[in-house]
């Protein structure tokens, strides 16, 4: 019996007389690689901000983790465990690598603005000192060691990407989405996000919610994969069930209905 940790339920959202999504119903299982595909202006980084509560739907429910969400605010939505990683990025430039991981854990913080000044005789230090074990854990698993002390803004970009994944993992969540991982990447970094992102799934637990473009790494990686097309679901199913469906395969991957989806590189 599989279940649910997220549901998406009836979800619409417009700006002005602009619909982004319209009626969108799915659930993701616990445990699993969820990837959302489609054309630019298909809806999907709308639909991960309404997941992650930056937008507020017009209409519909969001449920996590067998509560309803909707109307939560971003942090509360992390305190409960969702993690997010954004298209572009948002790290703190100026900042060190290891400062920015630790601004993930800020919401886990105990101590407040009246024990803090406490350092000693309040247990501030040993909470600090054991968040930041929790961050070098995945400093490790990412395998940036080398840059912990780099200014995040020096970074190349393939680089930058992991040091925000790994801030979004240091929220310890659930569930984490990833808005386009790959974009930008060499085929090399590719594989190395692609085996990170595995590997937290498998090793850790963490449910992923994935928007991607490469279909290389959507079919190898994904347990389940949605199309959205001008804001509306087209069909969701195993991977190689929706690849091989002629509408997705002519209107999206551009493909006739006798060609093999599963070698295609890359769609954008």
């Amino acid at each position: 019996m599989t279940t649910s940790i997220l549901n998406i339920e009836q979800i619409s959202l417009a700006f002005g007389g602009v619909k982004a999504l319209t009626d969108v119903s799915f659930s993701v299982t616990k445990g699993s690689v969820f990837s959302i595909i489609g054309p630019n202006g298909a809806g999907k980084t709308s639909m991960l901000n309404c997941i992650s509560g930056r937008y507020q739907p017009n209409s519909g429910k969001i449920t996590f983790a067998d509560q309803d969400v909707t109307h939560l605010k971003p942090n509360d939505r992390a305190d409960l465990g969702m993690g997010r990683t954004f298209q572009n990025l948002a790290l703190f430039g100026h900042m060190s690598v290891l400062d920015n991981i630790m601004v993930g854990r800020h919401h886990l913080l105990k101590n407040n603005w009246l024990t803090g000044p406490l350092y000693w005789a309040s247990g501030a230090q040993k909470e600090e000192l054991a968040h930041r074990r929790k961050v070098e854990e995945v400093i490790d698993f990412l395998e940036i060691s080398h840059i912990r002390k780099s200014i995040a803004g020096t970074l190349s970009y393939g680089l930058r990407k992991r040091v925000e994944l790994a801030r979004a993992m240091a929220l310890n969540p659930k569930l984490i989405l990833l808005d386009e991982p790959m974009a930008g990447m060499n085929l090399e970094e590719k594989e190395d996000m692609a085996r990170y992102i595995l590997d937290l799934n498998e090793e850790f637990g963490i449910t992923v919610v994935m928007i991607e473009h490469d279909m290389g790494v959507v079919m190898d990686i994904s347990h389940e994969v949605m199309v959205l097309d001008f804001g509306k679901k087209l069909i969701s199913g195993l991977p190689h069930e929706v690849m091989a469906d002629p509408y997705v395969k002519r209107a999206y991957l551009g493909l006739e209905d006798d060609a093999e989806p599963d070698t295609l590189e890359e769609v954008s």
